[in-house]
């Protein structure tokens, strides 16, 4: 049986989907010369190099960690020789510690590789850390962290989040379509040791196929202590958001500032769901994801599988360069993600599509003209262009008062905008202004 939302959000957009690459599967890229790790791939803490340079390496070895509880430690992804560690900006923008690495092209796993044993929730939040996994969305939020549910917190409910909204991106629906056993060993396991009683996989309507597939998971993950159920979510930006997600699967509101296991949910990613599976059969870390690369400055828009710290210009190289010049790069999906200037920058975990767009693309900034689009497409009820107004105004009360914290800057506002404001941008702005006034 396939359901329905149990609630819509309010506001939303209906966005092209463009969906190019959907009956592309994933080309693993050749073994880059030097891969870049930075040691910071997650919300949370970052981590410390535990290598030096000079240092063999192999495919699947340690070499970043932290003691921090929200933090993920990262891992070579190929084999070859430490060349350096110093600092490097992101494609964000952070200023993190990084290991460069030159491969020695062997991609030679290393030795102390093995399947962990799971047998209790420590068992599995341990091996998920050790994993290097964090959310495959986008988000980059350690998983671990969601595993490990404190004692007072019941969790009724997992949510894999299929929906895949921003326009472009395919890979989420090519992992239902080319990994669908790993995603149903990933909800068997993930339900069973978490004693979670439902589960819900969630994909937008515009994908038939993977719904027919997932349809067929849930069928054959269904017993006698666990329900599990496919939910068609009708195709309106940004049904994939963590707390649209829980509204829909549940009816269930997320309260300001609290987390879906506060209202008994898990949401994971699809793709986070499948690698766990790997990972738990293999001992495998996270060494490598799977991406889009598309846009209409692209010149052979294709999925593609890269090792973590790939350069960016690396991969635009494999799919043919750009058959215009790009006006803009976009790291991520049009909606939610983030320009970048520099080809230099690596891949990291969380980054699941490179685009990239000629200057047609591109609005032109105008004045607001007071019309309140940004208002009505907002699925949390704010008023953008006020929020703008105060950030201007860098009045700190102001922001508060309007509510900008709840903003999850999914775009909805500017993409809205008739005048070409970048208002995601000024939200992003008004939160740091926040930030530096707690200081």
């Amino acid at each position: 049986m396939i359901l329905k939302a149990k609630k819509q959000a309010s506001g939303g957009v209906m966005v092209p989907h463009h969906k190019n690459t959907k009956d592309l599967s994933a080309q693993r890229i050749p073994t880059p010369k030097t891969v870049v790790i930075p040691l910071l791939q997650n919300i949370g803490a970052p981590c410390e190099p535990i290598v030096k340079v000079g240092d063999q390496v192999f495919v699947g070895q340690k070499i970043g960690d932290s003691d921090k509880y929200i933090s993920a430690p990262v891992h070579s992804s190929v084999s070859g020789t430490v060349k350096s560690i110093g600092e490097i900006k992101t494609a964000s923008g952070l200023i993190t510690k990084a290991i460069a690495i030159e491969s020695d092209g062997n991609m030679t796993l290393f030795n102390d590789i093995h399947p962990p044993v799971v047998e209790t929730v420590q068992d599995l939040c341990k091996a998920v850390r050790e994993s290097g996994v964090v959310g495959l969305g986008g988000a980059g939020f350690p998983t671990h962290v969601k595993f490990n549910i404190p004692e007072d917190k019941k969790i009724d409910t997992l949510i894999i989040n299929a929906a895949e909204c921003e326009p472009y991106i395919t890979v989420d629906y090519r992992e239902a379509i080319d990994n669908s056993w790993d995603v149903l060993s990933g909800v068997y396991t993930i339900s069973e040791i978490l004693n979670i009683e439902n589960v819900v996989i969630a994909v937008e309507d515009n994908k038939p196929q993977a719904i027919k597939i997932l349809k067929t998971i849930a069928k054959k993950s269904d017993t006698q202590a666990r329900k599990t159920s496919v939910m068609a979510l009708k195709s309106k930006y940004p049904q994939g958001a963590e707390k649209m997600m829980v509204l829909s699967a549940t009816g269930r509101t997320v309260p300001e500032g609290k987390l879906p296991s506060d209202v008994g949910c898990i949401v994971i990613n699809i793709a986070t769901v499948a690698f766990i599976s790997r990972y738990l059969k293999t001992g495998k870390p996270l060494v490598s994801r799977s991406l889009t690369v598309d846009g209409s400055a692209v010149k052979e828009p294709k999925n593609v599988r890269v090792p973590i710290g790939t350069r960016i210009g690396d991969v635009i190289d494999f799919c043919g360069g750009f058959k215009y010049d790009a006006e803009k790069l976009i790291l991520g999906g049009p909606m939610m993600g983030g320009a970048i200037y520099d080809l230099d920058a690596p891949v990291c975990k969380q980054n699941n599509a490179i685009l990239a767009f000629d200057k047609s693309d591109i609005k032109k900034e105008r004045p607001c003209i007071k019309c309140g689009k940004c208002v009505e497409a907002c699925p949390m009820n704010l008023v953008p262009s006020f929020i703008k107004k105060a950030c201007e105004q860098k009045d700190a009360a102001r922001l508060k008062k309007l509510g900008l914290m709840v903003c999850m800057e999914c775009g909805c506002c500017a993409y809205s905008c008739p005048s070409g404001i970048p208002l995601v941008q000024y939200m992003r702005l008004s939160k740091q202004i926040l930030r530096e006034e707690k200081k």
